[in-house]
């Protein structure tokens, strides 16, 4: 073998051993690599459960930026690399997302770029005035208390769903409903609809044709009744009162309906003057019942006129005691004298108005 024969067979090992290491390396590089990005795709990456609001032209930076401030991701540029890589920053929908505590990066993005939110819980009750109600939804939702108070007087929206702009507002059942953050005004009217569509099932249907009422009519007078008491065992009492009175054809004279009128719910004693207020929600001018609710009355408020106790009572009036309970009465006799009780009590406390 000549020499230069020998030195080529030298040479071939020393570069297989460079190869062998180049590409041991190379693995070594390559399995760090794909262990890094499993880890950035797949390890747990929440640190605090935190909702994350994401309003119309949010930018992906501005999100980046609400989670870091917030202390909500343990490795932010896994998140930045998935984002990437599922061209999240192209595909941003807004809405209200929950971020938990066991959510990997992967979960996260996916989440996010398939608009998947976190329902919001939307409560009102407690409600007079439709201007109440679009302030406290619109504490909940996207829709802002203007957007919801326009519902109101869109006269085309209202007959589309077969009201008119005096029983709109019977629509609107006081409860908790769950809704998405992003619900728009008219998106959180026609989910009243099914809602009141649901309320009004068979039974209550046929409780309050018995009544010879229609639904509408059995929550306005639900709204006189709820306006009436604070005692949720003097519903079903009440409402027996003012069913005997409409199936006589005696005037309602219901108080609440008279503070409606004037506009003034913390008057304390009704006075001649207001009585005298020409207003189709006067029940002391006026037969039956007004043309649309006082308030928003609630479901308790409701089934209590569907369910109404049965009595001789036609009168009533707030007890001398000041305890929000009532002295009923049968004769106008009987009325009087309870009536005289409470105004000797109020002039006692020197209550004028």
């Amino acid at each position: 073998m000549s020499i230069e024969q020998k030195s080529r067979v030298m040479l071939f090992p020393k570069i297989g051993k460079f190869i062998i290491i180049f590409v041991a390396i190379a693995f070594v590089v390559i399995g760090t690599r794909a262990y890094q990005l499993y880890q950035y795709v797949f390890q747990e990456n929440i640190k605090n459960n935190y909702i994350l609001y994401i309003s119309d032209g949010t930018t992906f930076q501005q999100i980046s930026d609400s989670l870091h401030i917030n202390n909500v991701l343990i490795n932010e540029k896994a998140f930045k690399w998935i984002s990437k890589k599922k061209s999240y920053r192209a595909a941003i929908k807004p809405g209200r997302y929950l971020f938990e505590i066991g959510m990997n990066t992967n979960q996260v993005v996916n989440m996010l770029r398939a608009g998947i939110q976190e329902p919001v819980d939307v409560t009102f009750n407690n409600v007079r005035f439709k201007e109440d109600l679009a302030g406290k939804v619109s504490k909940y939702l996207w829709a802002d208390s203007i957007s919801i108070l326009n519902l109101f007087s869109n006269k085309k929206l209202i007959t589309e769903f077969g009201f008119n702009t005096e029983t709109f507002r019977t629509m609107f059942i006081p409860n908790t409903y769950e809704f998405y953050w992003t619900t728009s005004a008219k998106e959180f009217a026609a989910r009243m609809k099914i809602e009141y569509d649901n309320f009004w099932n068979a039974d209550r249907k046929a409780k309050a044709k018995k009544l010879n009422l229609s639904p509408e009519e059995v929550i306005i007078l639900a709204s006189i009744v709820q306006s009436e008491t604070v005692k949720k065992d003097e519903l079903k009492r009440v409402s027996g009162l003012y069913i005997n009175r409409l199936k006589r054809g005696i005037l309602l004279q219901a108080d609440p309906t008279i503070k409606y009128a004037v506009g003034d719910y913390s008057l304390k004693r009704v006075l001649n003057k207001h009585l005298e207020i020409d207003s189709p929600y006067n029940t002391y001018k006026y037969a039956g019942l007004p043309p649309g609710p006082i308030m928003f009355p609630e479901t308790s408020a409701i089934d209590a006129v569907l369910n109404y106790e049965q009595h001789k009572y036609l009168y009533m009036c707030a007890k001398e005691d000041f305890s929000g309970y009532h002295n009923f009465a049968k004769t106008l006799s009987q009325h009087n004298r309870n009536a005289a009780k409470y105004r000797a009590a109020l002039n006692k406390n020197k209550i004028w108005k």
